[in-house]
């Protein structure tokens, strides 16, 4: 039997390079292998967004577009909606029992999204609480491997410390533990080069630019502000049109070559600029196309295909949460 892939995104906008680096890319060469589900996370979106139901629901198709025209397949993928499986919310509520909020407010990644996001003492409590709701999602569809970002990698080890905690209480025949599965490329930078590409920050390139945005976008790239003539030597390190390169052009010995130039002197900031631009849209160019022809009914489809086999998983395995917690009342 295939092992069991879970991954998602919440849907908060459009997806951009660093989901693709980060873990867009690897969903592809791996959805095959396993037994793979995807999931729009629109309840958690909802944990920082509650004013916002509607600017999420429309996200949702957004993100489903830019699955499939990255290559998604919906024949290996099971793409669901999160809020479309209430067992997700109880087994929710069972995990909550599990863990402490001094052990959330630990969690490094929630930490900096609070400081981000300017909560200070007014943190929503569903917030601080995504992490268990996102270990639940691996949980309840047995997922042994879950793609992540470095950054997320304390959402596997909440998952995993909430799984033996259930273990020990209820019997170890239900849930396994997970593993991470994390990108051959380091986590990816904005063109501001101050955060990591986010789309709150606004300094992302998403797939779904157009050629004209992308070079806007890369001709404000942050390069090095010392740089001021071609003869100049100039610094590759914190340079993003460097970083960018390393993790999009397909010619590592020409960028390499591009490096040394740049620093002995004599290679401009717009000469790299045309070249990572070209680099771009020659990656971006057929994932465009593709999402082009995607029309609103299709990825409803796709995702209501999707959603009703995971609804059919879940079922299943909430049966057997009841069962070993003892609290099944009465016969089916």
């Amino acid at each position: 039997m295939k092992k069991t892939l879970l991954t998602g995104d919440r849907p908060t906008g459009p997806l951009h390079l660093g989901h693709y680096v980060g873990s867009l890319k690897n969903r592809v060469l791996l959805q095959a292998q396993y037994d793979t589900y995807i999931m729009i996370a629109d309840m958690q979106a909802l944990t920082d967004h509650a004013d916002k139901p509607d600017w999420i629901k429309k996200n949702v198709l957004e993100v489903v577009k830019d699955y499939l025209s990255v290559g998604i397949d919906p024949t290996c993928a099971k793409i669901f909606i999160q809020s479309q499986i209430p067992q997700l919310a109880e087994l929710t509520m069972i995990f909550l029992n599990l863990v402490s909020v001094a052990r959330l407010e630990r969690n490094p990644t929630t930490k900096a999204e609070i400081q981000q996001k300017g909560y200070q003492d007014s943190v929503p409590a569903g917030f601080l609480c995504y992490p268990v709701s996102q270990a639940a999602d691996i949980a309840l569809f047995q997922a042994s491997c879950v793609p992540v970002g470095d950054d997320q990698m304390p959402i596997i080890e909440v998952t995993n410390e909430i799984i033996r905690r259930f273990n020990h209480y209820y019997g170890s025949g239900c849930f396994i533990e997970c593993e991470a599965i994390t990108s051959s490329t380091s986590r990816l930078m904005g063109i501001d080069g101050q955060a990591k590409a986010s789309k709150s920050l606004g300094n992302a390139i998403f797939l779904s630019d157009s050629a004209e945005v992308v070079k806007n976008k890369v001709m404000q790239m942050y390069t090095d502000p010392t740089h001021l003539k071609v003869s100049d030597p100039g610094n590759v390190e914190g340079n993003m049109v460097f970083h960018y390169l390393d993790a999009f052009h397909a010619n590592k010995d020409e960028v390499a070559d591009l490096k040394a130039h740049y620093q002995r002197g004599g290679l401009g900031d717009v000469t790299i600029k045309k070249i990572l631009i070209e680099t771009l849209n020659t990656l971006l160019s057929p994932i465009r196309e593709r999402r082009a022809a995607l029309t609103d009914q299709i990825c409803l489809e796709i995702l209501q295909s999707g959603t009703e086999k995971a609804q059919h998983t879940a079922l299943q395995m909430m049966k057997n949460v009841h069962a070993l917690m003892g609290i099944s009342y009465f016969k089916s």
